[in-house]
C-alpha cells in the first residue's frame, strides 16, 4: 500500500503556498463519503479537488512495473476531501479504501499499517521526528492515531506537526491526514466532528491522547 500513500504526499505537497480564503465565522462545510463516514471543517477552509492528480497517478501506476496488489490499492484509493488553510498552509486530506474493491476486509491490526505509510512518505520532503501512537474508540469504532514533529528538508526553521488517524468502517476502512502548520490549524484536525457508519457525530481525536509536550 505504499504508493497508495505516495499518491497522499503528490497531493498534499503539490498545493503548498495556497492562500487563506475569506474567514466566515460560525459556518462549516462537511464531506462525505459512500464508504460511510463525513467529517466537518470549518467554512474557512479550503477545498481543493484533487481528483485530477489521483486519477493521473492512478493510470501512471496502472501502465507501470507495479505489481496487481499496489495497482489494485492505489486504483481503489478514494480522496474524500483535500483542504488547506493558511499561509504557510495546513493541509488536512481524508481517504478511503472500499473493501469491495480492494477486496478484504481490514481489521484492527491492520490499522497502523494503514497509516503509517502516509507519515513515512512524507520523509521525501520532510526530516520527520518518532511519532507517537494512541489507539482509542470512536463511538463503536477503533482508532489508531499516530503524530510526529516535522521540518521541510530545505528549511528546518519551518515546523509542522504531522498527524494521521486511521478507523475502520462497515464498507473499509478510512485515513484522515493533516500537516499542521500550528496548534490552531491541529486543533481544528483533531476536534473536526467525524462520523462513522452513521452514528453520533464525534471528535475526531478525543482531548488527551496524546502526552502533553508531543507535537
Amino acid at each position: 500500500m505504499k504508493a497508495s500513500f505516495l499518491i497522499l504526499v503528490l497531493i498534499l505537497w503539490g498545493a503548498r503556498g495556497v492562500t487563506q480564503a475569506p474567514v466566515v465565522k460560525s459556518e462549516t462545510q462537511t464531506y462525505s463519503s459512500d464508504v460511510g463516514f463525513s467529517y466537518t471543517l470549518p467554512a474557512d477552509w479550503e477545498v481543493v479537488d484533487m481528483s485530477a492528480a489521483l486519477k493521473a497517478e492512478q493510470e501512471r501506476t496502472n501502465g507501470g512495473a507495479a505489481g496487481e496488489q499496489e495497482k489494485r490499492g492505489v486504483g481503489c484509493l478514494q480522496i474524500a476531501m483535500t483542504a488547506h488553510h493558511g499561509a504557510p498552509a495546513s493541509m488536512i486530506v481524508a481517504m478511503a479504501l472500499p473493501a469491495s474493491c480492494v477486496g478484504l476486509q481490514m481489521s484492527e491490526k491492520d490499522l497502523p499499517g494503514f497509516g503509517t505509510g502516509a507519515w513515512q512518505g512524507m520523509q521525501q520532503q520532510f526530516d520527520v521526528g518518532e511519532p507517537v501512537e494512541a489507539a482509542y474508540s470512536l463511538g463503536s469504532h477503533r482508532a489508531w492515531a499516530a503524530r510526529l514533529a516535522a521540518t521541510l528538508k530545505d528549511d528546518s526553521h519551518r515546523p509542522f506537526t504531522l498527524e494521521t488517524v486511521c478507523a475502520l468502517l462497515k464498507k473499509g476502512a478510512v485515513c484522515w491526514m493533516t500537516l499542521a502548520a500550528d496548534n490552531d490549524a491541529l486543533t481544528t484536525f483533531e476536534q473536526g466532528l467525524a462520523t462513522l457508519d452513521g452514528e453520533t457525530p464525534v471528535p475526531l481525536v478525543p482531548k488527551n491522547t496524546f502526552p502533553k509536550g508531543h507535537s
